[in-house]
Protein backbone atom coordinates (compact mmCIF):
# COMPACT_ATOMS: atom_id res chain seq x y z
CA UNK A 1 0.00 0.00 0.00
CA UNK A 2 1.29 3.32 -1.24
CA UNK A 3 0.69 6.77 0.46
CA UNK A 4 0.60 8.19 -3.23
CA UNK A 5 0.56 7.00 -6.54
CA UNK A 6 2.08 9.57 -9.63
CA UNK A 7 0.56 8.95 -13.13
CA UNK A 8 2.60 10.70 -15.59
CA UNK A 9 6.23 11.19 -15.63
CA UNK A 10 6.76 14.82 -16.61
CA UNK A 11 7.82 17.87 -15.39
CA UNK A 12 4.64 17.49 -12.95
CA UNK A 13 5.04 14.25 -12.03
CA UNK A 14 8.45 14.03 -11.32
CA UNK A 15 8.53 17.20 -8.99
CA UNK A 16 5.80 15.70 -7.01
CA UNK A 17 7.71 12.52 -6.78
CA UNK A 18 10.63 14.52 -5.68
CA UNK A 19 8.12 16.69 -3.21
CA UNK A 20 6.58 13.61 -1.98
CA UNK A 21 9.94 11.92 -1.03
CA UNK A 22 11.37 14.62 0.89
CA UNK A 23 8.06 14.47 2.91
CA UNK A 24 8.89 11.01 3.69
CA UNK A 25 5.94 9.41 1.73
CA UNK A 26 5.65 5.77 0.26
CA UNK A 27 5.43 6.87 -3.68
CA UNK A 28 5.68 5.18 -6.82
CA UNK A 29 5.58 6.81 -10.17
CA UNK A 30 4.12 5.23 -13.31
CA UNK A 31 4.53 6.23 -16.64
CA UNK A 32 5.00 4.32 -19.97
CA UNK A 33 7.55 7.08 -20.66
CA UNK A 34 9.74 9.50 -19.04
CA UNK A 35 9.93 13.11 -19.53
CA UNK A 36 6.50 13.57 -21.07
CA UNK A 37 5.92 15.88 -24.69
CA UNK A 38 8.82 18.60 -23.74
CA UNK A 39 11.41 15.50 -24.90
CA UNK A 40 10.63 16.56 -27.78
CA UNK A 41 11.81 20.41 -27.11
CA UNK A 42 14.81 21.26 -29.49
CA UNK A 43 15.54 23.84 -26.91
CA UNK A 44 14.47 25.21 -23.88
CA UNK A 45 15.03 28.85 -23.13
CA UNK A 46 12.98 29.92 -20.15
CA UNK A 47 13.88 27.20 -17.74
CA UNK A 48 15.85 29.30 -14.70
CA UNK A 49 19.34 29.24 -14.32
CA UNK A 50 19.64 27.61 -17.72
CA UNK A 51 20.16 29.97 -20.61
CA UNK A 52 19.53 27.36 -23.21
CA UNK A 53 19.25 23.33 -22.82
CA UNK A 54 17.18 20.78 -25.04
CA UNK A 55 14.30 19.18 -23.50
CA UNK A 56 15.80 16.07 -23.71
CA UNK A 57 18.84 16.88 -21.45
CA UNK A 58 16.40 19.13 -19.34
CA UNK A 59 14.04 16.13 -18.32
CA UNK A 60 17.05 13.71 -18.21
CA UNK A 61 18.12 15.64 -14.95
CA UNK A 62 14.53 15.64 -13.43
CA UNK A 63 14.58 11.90 -13.99
CA UNK A 64 18.19 11.77 -12.22
CA UNK A 65 16.83 14.20 -9.49
CA UNK A 66 13.92 11.91 -8.72
CA UNK A 67 16.20 8.79 -8.68
CA UNK A 68 18.64 10.42 -6.47
CA UNK A 69 15.73 10.23 -3.41
CA UNK A 70 15.26 6.30 -4.60
CA UNK A 71 11.51 6.98 -5.46
CA UNK A 72 10.21 3.37 -7.00
CA UNK A 73 9.08 4.25 -10.86
CA UNK A 74 7.02 1.50 -12.78
CA UNK A 75 7.69 2.34 -16.85
CA UNK A 76 4.09 1.11 -17.77
CA UNK A 77 1.14 2.51 -19.16
CA UNK A 78 -1.56 3.26 -16.63
CA UNK A 79 -5.07 1.40 -17.89
CA UNK A 80 -7.61 2.08 -15.49
CA UNK A 81 -7.66 3.91 -11.90
CA UNK A 82 -10.98 2.23 -9.30
CA UNK A 83 -11.26 3.91 -6.18
CA UNK A 84 -13.23 1.54 -3.29
CA UNK A 85 -13.73 4.16 0.38
CA UNK A 86 -10.30 5.62 1.02
CA UNK A 87 -8.24 3.61 -1.53
CA UNK A 88 -7.15 3.25 -5.02
CA UNK A 89 -6.33 0.51 -7.08
CA UNK A 90 -4.27 1.37 -10.71
CA UNK A 91 -3.87 -1.38 -13.13
CA UNK A 92 -1.20 -1.49 -15.62
CA UNK A 93 -0.97 -2.54 -18.91
CA UNK A 94 1.04 -5.46 -18.12
CA UNK A 95 -2.00 -6.20 -15.46
CA UNK A 96 0.02 -5.01 -12.53
CA UNK A 97 -2.40 -3.86 -9.43
CA UNK A 98 -0.81 -0.95 -7.47
CA UNK A 99 -2.33 0.00 -4.39
CA UNK A 100 -2.44 3.66 -2.60
CA UNK A 101 -4.18 6.09 -0.15
CA UNK A 102 -3.75 8.94 -2.68
CA UNK A 103 -3.56 9.85 -6.73
CA UNK A 104 -1.76 12.68 -8.53
CA UNK A 105 -3.31 12.68 -12.49
CA UNK A 106 -0.21 14.20 -14.32
CA UNK A 107 -0.35 12.28 -17.38
CA UNK A 108 -0.15 15.81 -20.09
CA UNK A 109 -1.57 16.03 -22.98
CA UNK A 110 -1.19 14.59 -26.94
CA UNK A 111 -0.58 16.22 -29.79
CA UNK A 112 -3.87 17.84 -31.57
CA UNK A 113 -4.49 15.45 -35.01
CA UNK A 114 -5.76 18.30 -37.81
CA UNK A 115 -8.67 16.32 -39.06
CA UNK A 116 -7.35 17.05 -42.77
CA UNK A 117 -8.68 14.78 -45.19
CA UNK A 118 -5.67 12.26 -45.84
CA UNK A 119 -4.49 12.86 -42.07
CA UNK A 120 -4.29 9.39 -40.88
CA UNK A 121 -3.40 7.48 -44.34
CA UNK A 122 -0.51 9.11 -44.42
CA UNK A 123 0.77 9.03 -40.53
CA UNK A 124 4.71 8.35 -40.40
CA UNK A 125 4.57 8.22 -44.57
CA UNK A 126 5.21 12.12 -44.45
CA UNK A 127 2.75 13.23 -41.54
CA UNK A 128 5.14 14.24 -38.53
CA UNK A 129 3.53 15.09 -34.80
CA UNK A 130 7.64 15.61 -33.74
CA UNK A 131 9.77 17.74 -35.36
CA UNK A 132 12.84 17.34 -33.47
CA UNK A 133 12.05 13.29 -33.87
CA UNK A 134 11.67 13.66 -37.31
CA UNK A 135 13.42 16.83 -39.34
CA UNK A 136 16.86 15.07 -39.89
CA UNK A 137 14.88 12.50 -42.32
CA UNK A 138 13.50 15.00 -44.49
CA UNK A 139 16.54 16.94 -45.25
CA UNK A 140 16.62 18.30 -48.92
CA UNK A 141 13.20 17.87 -48.96
CA UNK A 142 10.03 20.67 -48.92
CA UNK A 143 7.98 20.32 -46.21
CA UNK A 144 5.23 22.56 -44.34
CA UNK A 145 4.15 22.73 -40.60
CA UNK A 146 0.77 23.37 -39.66
CA UNK A 147 0.15 26.02 -37.06
CA UNK A 148 1.10 29.36 -35.64
CA UNK A 149 1.76 29.27 -32.19
CA UNK A 150 5.14 28.78 -30.40
CA UNK A 151 5.45 25.34 -31.05
CA UNK A 152 4.86 25.97 -34.77
CA UNK A 153 7.47 28.60 -35.03
CA UNK A 154 10.08 26.47 -33.65
CA UNK A 155 9.52 23.55 -35.47
CA UNK A 156 9.84 25.38 -38.88
CA UNK A 157 12.94 27.13 -37.86
CA UNK A 158 14.57 24.15 -37.02
CA UNK A 159 13.51 22.36 -40.14
CA UNK A 160 15.33 24.94 -41.96
CA UNK A 161 18.45 23.86 -40.88
CA UNK A 162 17.49 20.32 -42.95
CA UNK A 163 15.00 21.51 -45.84
CA UNK A 164 15.28 24.19 -48.51
CA UNK A 165 12.00 25.33 -48.51
CA UNK A 166 9.21 25.55 -45.51
CA UNK A 167 6.04 26.23 -45.91
CA UNK A 168 4.46 27.37 -42.58
CA UNK A 169 0.79 27.43 -42.90
CA UNK A 170 -1.26 28.80 -39.70
CA UNK A 171 -4.88 28.65 -39.55
CA UNK A 172 -5.11 31.98 -39.03
CA UNK A 173 -2.55 34.60 -38.34
CA UNK A 174 1.16 33.89 -36.33
CA UNK A 175 0.47 33.85 -33.05
CA UNK A 176 3.43 33.16 -31.03
CA UNK A 177 5.87 35.49 -29.11
CA UNK A 178 7.52 38.26 -30.86
CA UNK A 179 11.02 37.06 -30.14
CA UNK A 180 9.88 33.46 -32.35
CA UNK A 181 7.40 35.39 -35.40
CA UNK A 182 10.60 37.76 -35.09
CA UNK A 183 12.56 34.86 -36.39
CA UNK A 184 10.16 33.67 -38.91
CA UNK A 185 9.83 36.78 -40.57
CA UNK A 186 13.42 36.86 -41.09
CA UNK A 187 14.15 33.50 -42.47
CA UNK A 188 14.31 33.34 -46.49
CA UNK A 189 13.80 29.60 -46.38
CA UNK A 190 10.15 30.29 -45.03
CA UNK A 191 6.88 31.03 -46.60
CA UNK A 192 4.44 31.87 -44.71
CA UNK A 193 0.77 31.38 -45.95
CA UNK A 194 -1.62 33.29 -43.64
CA UNK A 195 -5.89 32.99 -43.74
CA UNK A 196 -5.91 29.85 -45.50
CA UNK A 197 -6.97 26.12 -44.53
CA UNK A 198 -5.31 22.97 -45.95
CA UNK A 199 -8.52 21.00 -47.25
CA UNK A 200 -6.80 17.47 -48.73
CA UNK A 201 -3.48 15.43 -48.46
CA UNK A 202 -2.23 13.87 -51.36
CA UNK A 203 0.33 11.63 -52.70
CA UNK A 204 0.59 7.82 -53.83
CA UNK A 205 2.32 5.65 -51.38
CA UNK A 206 3.22 9.01 -49.20
CA UNK A 207 2.57 12.99 -48.82
CA UNK A 208 3.75 14.38 -52.33
CA UNK A 209 1.20 17.41 -52.51
CA UNK A 210 -1.42 19.58 -50.12
CA UNK A 211 -4.45 21.51 -51.72
CA UNK A 212 -5.26 24.52 -50.15
CA UNK A 213 -8.60 26.27 -49.80
CA UNK A 214 -8.18 28.79 -52.04
CA UNK A 215 -7.50 25.94 -54.67
CA UNK A 216 -3.48 26.16 -54.61
CA UNK A 217 -1.56 23.47 -54.81
CA UNK A 218 1.56 22.80 -53.05
CA UNK A 219 4.34 20.37 -53.46
CA UNK A 220 5.31 18.95 -50.38
CA UNK A 221 7.30 15.51 -49.15
CA UNK A 222 6.56 15.93 -45.66
CA UNK A 223 3.95 18.13 -43.26
CA UNK A 224 4.19 18.61 -39.66
CA UNK A 225 1.42 19.20 -37.37
CA UNK A 226 2.04 21.91 -34.51
CA UNK A 227 -1.91 22.73 -33.40
CA UNK A 228 -1.13 22.14 -30.27
CA UNK A 229 -3.01 19.75 -27.54
CA UNK A 230 -5.32 17.27 -25.74
CA UNK A 231 -5.29 16.90 -21.88
CA UNK A 232 -5.15 12.86 -21.19
CA UNK A 233 -8.22 12.65 -19.19
CA UNK A 234 -9.56 8.90 -20.20
CA UNK A 235 -8.83 7.90 -16.21
CA UNK A 236 -9.61 10.95 -14.73
CA UNK A 237 -13.48 10.50 -16.42
CA UNK A 238 -13.44 6.73 -15.01
CA UNK A 239 -13.01 8.48 -11.53
CA UNK A 240 -15.81 10.68 -11.84
CA UNK A 241 -13.62 13.81 -11.80
CA UNK A 242 -14.72 16.78 -13.27
CA UNK A 243 -13.49 18.82 -16.16
CA UNK A 244 -14.26 21.84 -17.49
CA UNK A 245 -15.68 22.62 -21.66
CA UNK A 246 -11.98 21.73 -22.72
CA UNK A 247 -11.83 18.35 -21.14
CA UNK A 248 -9.23 19.45 -18.67
CA UNK A 249 -9.22 18.38 -15.03
CA UNK A 250 -10.60 21.25 -12.58
CA UNK A 251 -8.40 21.96 -9.86
CA UNK A 252 -8.59 24.40 -7.35
CA UNK A 253 -5.51 26.20 -5.88
CA UNK A 254 -4.00 23.25 -3.36
CA UNK A 255 -4.03 20.63 -6.88
CA UNK A 256 -7.23 18.86 -5.99
CA UNK A 257 -10.64 17.47 -7.80
CA UNK A 258 -13.24 17.11 -6.71
CA UNK A 259 -13.07 13.54 -5.25
CA UNK A 260 -11.59 12.94 -2.00
CA UNK A 261 -7.89 11.44 -2.50
CA UNK A 262 -7.40 12.43 -5.45
CA UNK A 263 -5.32 15.51 -6.88
CA UNK A 264 -3.77 16.59 -10.19
CA UNK A 265 -1.11 18.49 -12.04
CA UNK A 266 0.48 20.08 -15.37
CA UNK A 267 -0.85 20.09 -18.34
CA UNK A 268 -3.58 18.33 -17.91
CA UNK A 269 -5.38 20.84 -15.49
CA UNK A 270 -7.02 23.97 -16.57
CA UNK A 271 -4.15 26.11 -15.50
CA UNK A 272 -3.82 29.21 -17.72
CA UNK A 273 0.40 28.55 -18.60
CA UNK A 274 1.16 25.55 -19.70
CA UNK A 275 4.82 25.82 -19.19
CA UNK A 276 7.30 23.87 -17.25
CA UNK A 277 7.40 25.72 -14.56
CA UNK A 278 4.21 25.64 -13.92
CA UNK A 279 3.91 22.34 -14.25
CA UNK A 280 7.00 21.83 -11.71
CA UNK A 281 5.41 24.32 -9.46
CA UNK A 282 1.66 22.61 -9.92
CA UNK A 283 3.61 19.21 -9.08
CA UNK A 284 5.17 20.24 -5.74
CA UNK A 285 1.86 22.13 -4.94
CA UNK A 286 0.15 18.75 -5.73
CA UNK A 287 2.66 16.45 -3.43
CA UNK A 288 2.46 19.46 -0.37
CA UNK A 289 -1.24 18.42 -0.67
CA UNK A 290 -0.87 15.10 -0.46
CA UNK A 291 1.44 14.79 2.82
CA UNK A 292 -1.81 17.50 4.17
CA UNK A 293 -4.42 15.62 3.01
CA UNK A 294 -2.81 12.08 4.87
CA UNK A 295 -1.48 13.63 7.88
CA UNK A 296 -5.25 14.94 8.82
Amino acid sequence: MYDLIIVGGGPAGMTAAIYAARYKLNVILISESLGGAIVNSHKVENWPGIKSISGMELMQNFEEHVKNFNVEILEQNVVDIKKDKKEFTVLTSKNKNIHGRSIILASGTQKRKSGIKNEDKFFRKGISYCYTCDAPMYKDKTVAVIGGGNSACIAALLLTKYCPKVYMIPRSKLRGDNHNIGLVRKNKKIEIIEDKLIDEINGKNSVEEIILSDGRKLKIQGLFVEIGSVPSTALAKELKVKLDEKEYVIVDDQMKTNIDGVFAAGDITNGKLKQIITAAAQGAIAANSVFNYLRN
